[in-house]
């Protein structure tokens, strides 16, 4: 097999594009996208970071409170320093707006913000439509620039288009964006590392020198990314009987996560929990932002044989029929007392 060019498969970027931009969008037919395939979405945020640093050098990047580990050590091995801004709130096991637009409204002119699309790692807390389209104006008003980590398309509704809201909210407002893509979770190709990055850009123009300093950066890095999954991509998006499969399968998988969330919250309710558990069924996506405290967590580890991450954020494709009321009872013993 030959390598493919730096900037990856060129049908794979061009059907990852219509995903995040939409099929019919006038940035794709205007050629002001500069995209390369990248090493899934973990690639993707660092060949941003690298270029964040390389022409923006005394930029910094602001990230949420709580987001993906890795998002940090990224940007932090990429040079870029680093600030943080509210997002969640504890008490409510919901979203600080409040917090959130103070953060931006105070942060310097043309900033540089991490923004998770849909389905937020960890706490599974997403922006309503409206409060993106608040947060999109006050960018404008601001001049930010949004980095917009997209791993979860399709995954949080079922339906990869209301998925990419946000970013259709803010390119409906003029913004120039970035976007890191993944095809680990919602086509399961984790082991394939296929992925993309792409700025809009300007003009077409403008795109082509992005491009190829994007490739630039790949080159000494991974010198050009992996072909059997970009193969898997383009050959299911490209075919309009199998993308429908995929659609089809997506829905599928998100709607039994929602379905869970569900009888998770019900068992809890039922066993007469003294906890509200109505953040169970608000979150979205593949995690459950638990509000359980480490040492409940240590306690489900060790007397009940169930394993998450000590911030209680649970993987909710991870829970089945089988084991919910399993799960359930744990989390009710571990939590009474409170």
């Amino acid at each position: 097999m030959e390598y493919l060019p730096m900037g990856g498969s060129v049908k794979m970027v061009e059907e990852t594009l219509k995903l995040a931009y939409g099929n019919n969008s006038e940035f794709i037919k205007d050629k002001r996208i500069a995209a390369v395939q990248s090493l899934s979405g973990t690639g993707a945020c660092r060949l941003f970071a690298d270029f964040q640093k390389r022409f923006r050098p005394d930029s910094e990047i602001y990230i949420p409170v709580p987001t993906w580990s890795n998002h940090h050590n990224i940007w932090r091995d990429a040079q870029v320093p680093q600030k943080t801004y509210h997002y969640y709130h504890p008490e409510t096991k919901g979203l600080d707006f409040s917090g959130l637009m103070d953060d931006v409204k105070n942060a310097p002119d043309g900033s540089f913000f991490l923004l998770h699309a849909c389905a937020h790692n960890p706490t599974g807390v997403d922006p309503t439509e409206e409060q993106w389209r608040e947060i999109s104006q006050l960018f404008k008003t601001k001049n930010h620039f949004a980095f917009f980590d997209m791993a979860y398309q399709g995954f949080a509704s079922g339906d990869p288009k209301r998925d990419a809201k946000s970013i259709r909210i803010f390119l409906e407002d003029g913004h120039h964006i970035g976007i890191s893509q993944s095809y680990a979770k919602n086509m399961g190709l984790y082991g394939q590392r296929v992925g993309c990055l792409s700025v809009l850009c300007e003009d077409e123009k403008q795109a082509v020198t992005v491009k190829s300093q994007l490739q630039q950066l790949a080159r000494p890095m991974y010198s050009n990314p992996p072909l059997h999954g970009a193969q898997i991509v383009s050959t299911i998006l490209g075919d309009p009987q199998l993308k429908g499969m995929w659609l089809k399968e997506v829905k599928t998988m998100a709607d039994r996560i929602i379905s869970m969330r569900t009888t998770l919250r019900e068992s809890l309710e039922k066993l007469g929990s003294p906890l509200s558990w109505e953040h169970v069924t608000k979150q979205i996506g593949m995690f459950c932002y638990s509000g359980l405290t480490p040492e409940q967590v240590d306690r489900l580890t060790s007397e009940y044989h169930i394993y998450m991450t000590r911030n209680g954020r649970i993987s909710m494709a991870g829970v089945t029929t089988g084991n919910v009321g399993y799960l359930a009872n744990a989390i009710h013993e571990v939590t009474k007392s409170s």
